[in-house]
């Protein structure tokens, strides 16, 4: 039977185990999925399979940096106790210690990275063994450059990687601190969207009163301007005053460093992933009918 990369996707998301594992295993196996699920099972590389569904929105985001080079990995749990257990931060800075040196692009690449004699996959697999939860490594954001390349985690949750020409790694870091509090969409103006800039006039506009909308076109023009430059500043980078000196801006102190932030990437733990919120009560009341 041909091993089709299908086929081997689809073994991947019901074992858990490492790509290599799973096409191995269907090769060992005629390309017959079920005894190829046992053949994982049997060599410990699936015992995980049950917990491999359940949501992982805690855990952790590590950093991991080398002259300027720098990453960051999101590595999820199911709850914020293991996401403090010795065993799974041990696993999340030798997980990020790998994705710096390997080069992977992405969490999937990351998976088949060597880590202490075997794969990263197969070190998450034996995790979950160990601590009884489900382990996600989800997400890996990376900058190398010749520029200045920083970064900062705050409490383990917010992790910023910024790319910044001119200036020096001092600014750079506290940069990165600022962003991580403030957390802007956008560098400068200029990246602002237009969508977004007419949105802004739009809801501006429907603000006013019907004497405010009775002004010269020009005057009108000049007060929405006003408000939506405002909108602009707030969210981008170079307009919020900066953080770490609140009496000036972040561009103010870019220029007096003749810098420029070129890039940043900024993740937080768990975001965009739907968190189930257990209702005990109901649970109980429903376990009492039955």
């Amino acid at each position: 039977m041909e091993i089709t990369a299908s086929l081997v996707k689809e073994l991947r998301e019901r074992s858990g185990a490492g790509m290599m594992e799973c096409k191995k295993a269907l090769a060992e196996n005629e390309g017959h999925i079920d005894n190829a699920m046992e053949y994982l099972r049997k060599s410990g590389l699936a015992k995980a399979d049950k917990k491999a569904g359940r949501v992982a929105a805690e855990g952790r985001i590590v950093l991991a940096s080398e002259a300027n080079k720098a990453v960051l990995v999101e590595i999820n749990s199911e709850t914020d106790f293991v996401a403090k257990d010795d065993n799974f931060l041990a696993f999340t800075k030798a997980v990020a210690d790998v994705a710096l040196a390997s080069g992977a692009a992405d969490a999937e690449a990351l998976k088949d990275a060597a880590l202490g004699g075997e794969t990263v996959e197969q070190a998450r697999a034996a995790l979950i063994q160990k601590i009884g939860e489900n382990v996600q490594v989800r997400r890996l954001v990376r900058i190398a450059s010749d520029n200045i390349v920083a970064g900062y985690v705050h409490g383990g949750r917010i992790g910023v990687l910024v790319e910044l020409k001119g200036g020096d790694a001092e600014l750079a870091k506290g940069l990165a601190m600022h962003i991580a509090a403030m957390n802007p969409p956008y560098i400068t103006g200029s990246d602002v969207p237009a969508d977004f800039i007419a949105k802004e006039k739009e809801i501006e506009m429907a603000k006013m009163t019907d004497k405010e909308k009775a002004k010269p076109a020009e005057i009108l023009e000049k007060i929405i301007g006003g408000k939506v430059a405002k909108i602009i500043n707030e969210v981008t980078l170079t307009g919020q005053p900066y953080a770490l000196d609140t009496d000036k801006s972040v561009d103010a102190v870019l220029k007096a460093a003749k810098a420029e932030v070129v890039s940043f990437s900024r993740i937080a733990v768990g975001e965009g992933i739907e968190k189930v919120v257990e209702d005990y009560a109901a649970e109980v009341a429903k376990a009492m009918q039955v």
